[in-house]
Formats: C-alpha cells, sequence, structure tokens
C-alpha cells in the first residue's frame, strides 16, 4: 500500500472561476423568443462584462442536464455556428427586460471587483460545449455524459 502524499496537488494551469448566480437564476423557456438577440456572458474585459453574442433559433432538448434549451446560432460562425443553451445561461440583447437586466447587474456587481485594474480579457471558464454541440455549464456538467 502506498502511503497518501502530504503534499497538496499541484494547482491547475487553469481554474475556474465560481459564478454563484447562474446556475441558481429560474428563469423560464418562454422567456426567450426566436429570433431574440443574446449573449452568453463569459467573463470580464477591461472593466466590462463579455460574452458570446448569438440569435435564438428554435427550442430544442437539452440534453445533458434533461432540461429545455435553445437552439442558438452564432452569426460569426467558427468552429460551431449553432449550439444548445439552457435560458438561464442567456441574456437579452434585442431588448431591455428586468430579469436579463437584474441578472447583468449582479454579474456586474460580482465579477467587476474581482478584475478591477485588470486591462486583458478573462475568460472565466464556466462553460464547455459537447461533442453533439451542446452549452453547458460546468455547474450543470454531469460527469459521464
Amino acid at each position: 500500500m502506498i502511503p497518501p502524499s502530504r503534499t497538496p496537488p499541484p494547482t491547475p494551469a487553469f481554474a475556474p472561476t465560481h459564478d454563484p448566480l447562474t446556475p441558481a437564476r429560474d428563469i423560464t423557456h418562454q422567456h426567450f423568443q426566436a429570433g431574440d438577440q443574446v449573449v452568453v456572458l463569459k467573463g470580464v474585459a477591461d472593466g466590462e462584462l463579455w460574452g458570446d453574442a448569438m440569435r435564438v433559433v428554435a427550442p430544442s432538448w437539452h440534453t445533458p442536464t434533461d432540461e429545455d434549451g435553445w437552439r442558438l446560432r452564432d452569426a460569426t460562425g467558427g468552429a460551431q455556428t449553432y449550439l444548445t443553451a439552457h435560458p438561464r445561461y442567456l441574456v437579452h440583447l434585442s431588448r431591455r427586460c428586468p430579469d436579463c437586466l437584474i441578472h447583468l447587474r449582479a454579474m456586474e456587481d460580482h465579477l467587476r471587483p474581482k478584475y478591477t485594474g485588470h486591462n486583458t480579457l478573462i475568460d472565466c471558464g464556466w462553460y464547455t460545449t459537447t461533442a453533439l454541440g451542446q452549452l453547458v455549464h460546468i455547474a450543470d456538467a454531469r460527469s459521464g455524459r
């Protein structure tokens, strides 16, 4: 039997920033409509929130979390032009709805103080894209899926 190590494991090169707000966000599937412009918030750049802007295409089944999601189109293209994402990951760009504004403000209040003075783009590492093209928040990802 090998004795347990007394030294802590090495710190990974990248450790995601904790996101206490998005996983607890209660947003209905009906909140977003096909054609809405949305953003998936991913971090901070020069003191401002940034993310991926997309357009809602249609509702679809979100396999990794067994919850309804939305099919999104990234107009800039890239490796995956279409993704499926849970509504709680999205914030309206095309209209000023109270729920999205409250969530946006809470994210600003949570993140801005942590990155004051950083002049670089900070990706908080909250999302991963599965092999099936589903955008999954790290708090929602299940092992083996």
